[in-house]
């Protein structure tokens, strides 16, 4: 059977979606404040329920979710977390700061998704235009927050660097 570009796409982005889910969590538990962990609380509804509409839109198109990629997504994101960020015990200031980087990233991926599906649905009338623009609108609701969230950290975590030296200002050599 000979696998359509379209299907690939659409399993590409639900791994991504299945990834986002989990990042979303992970940066809720590490909130800064109450008001952080409640508007991320929000963003991880938002974000599983756009997940659960990519597949509902496979499922109209019979599409069907790949689940080696959804696993492997999952296990990629649990692996991240791996990563040296300057801290032993704890999540470094900095790992808060690049996992928002990262979400937004993959919310923007998913606008870009969405505007892909709506030239697809010129053609399809299996796809409701509608539904998928009002779920492009909620992904530029959602990198709004992000945008908000990251430059708040990024204040916070690199404040003090220089940056034309990349060190702390603090450092006198060069």
């Amino acid at each position: 059977m000979r696998v359509r570009s379209l299907d690939i796409y659409l399993n590409d982005h639900y791994a991504g979606a299945v990834a986002g889910v989990e990042l979303a969590r992970r940066r809720t538990s590490g909130a800064s404040s109450d008001e952080e962990a409640g508007l991320l609380r929000e963003l991880v509804k938002a974000i599983d329920e756009d997940r659960r509409s990519l597949r509902e839109i496979m499922a109209s198109l019979g599409v069907d979710v790949s689940l080696y990629k959804a696993w492997a997504a999952w296990i990629g994101e649990r692996l991240t977390r791996l990563k040296p960020n300057g801290s032993v015990v704890s999540v470094s200031p900095l790992t808060k700061l690049i996992e928002l980087e990262s979400l937004r990233l993959a919310v923007e991926g998913k606008a870009s998704g969405w505007r892909s599906l709506l030239v697809v649905a010129r053609d399809d009338s299996r796809l409701d235009s509608a539904a998928i623009e009002r779920l492009h609108e909620r992904a530029q609701d959602q990198l709004e927050l992000l945008e908000g969230l990251r430059m708040h950290h990024a204040a916070e975590v690199l404040a003090g660097a220089n940056p034309r030296s990349g060190t702390d200002s603090t450092d006198t050599e060069p």
